[in-house]
């Protein structure tokens, strides 16, 4: 499986909240064993708040918008996200009902990561695993400070 386009759109993004995973071309091979691609049209959701999925999603290609609860799609956005960016990083931390509702702006190729996957790869490469939690871990917890920042209560 080709994951060239996302590791270039991973690499590309600038954003403080960017998922900061610099692996060797055989840990990015190795990885890709986790991930499965799917595409989604405009106005496509990807996850509605109250779901309960271990799976987060990396985009390769498009634009995403997160909304929190209180209210209709549109009316609380708190982020739109782009190729490069991680969503749904606490479903690989722990068993939690979707805080948001994620919907494509943008015609989007997202890659799908199941902490099920994440935790085999754990026993065969640790070190890898252990990069990729604290990747994730870092986005969440950059996220969740500036939602603080802005008022939006953490849950």
């Amino acid at each position: 499986m080709d994951i060239t386009a996302l590791v270039q759109a991973i690499a590309g993004l600038q954003t403080v909240d960017r998922f900061a995973l610099s692996l060797s071309a055989d840990q990015w091979h190795q990885f890709a064993a986790c991930l499965k691609r799917r595409e989604l049209a405009s106005g496509e959701l990807l996850t509605r708040r109250g779901d309960q999925e271990a799976v987060a999603y990396l985009i390769e290609q498009g634009e995403l918008q997160v909304f929190v609860a209180g209210g209709p799609p549109r009316s609380h956005r708190i982020a739109v996200l782009r190729a490069g960016a991680l969503v749904g990083e606490p479903a690989l931390f722990c068993d939690s009902p979707r805080m948001a509702t994620v919907e494509a702006m943008t015609a989007c190729v997202v890659w799908s990561l199941a902490r099920e996957c994440l935790e085999a790869l754990a026993a065969q490469s640790p070190v890898l695993a252990l990069a990729v939690l604290r990747a994730a871990g870092a986005v969440m917890a950059l996220r969740m400070r500036a939602n603080l920042e802005r008022g939006i209560p953490a849950a």
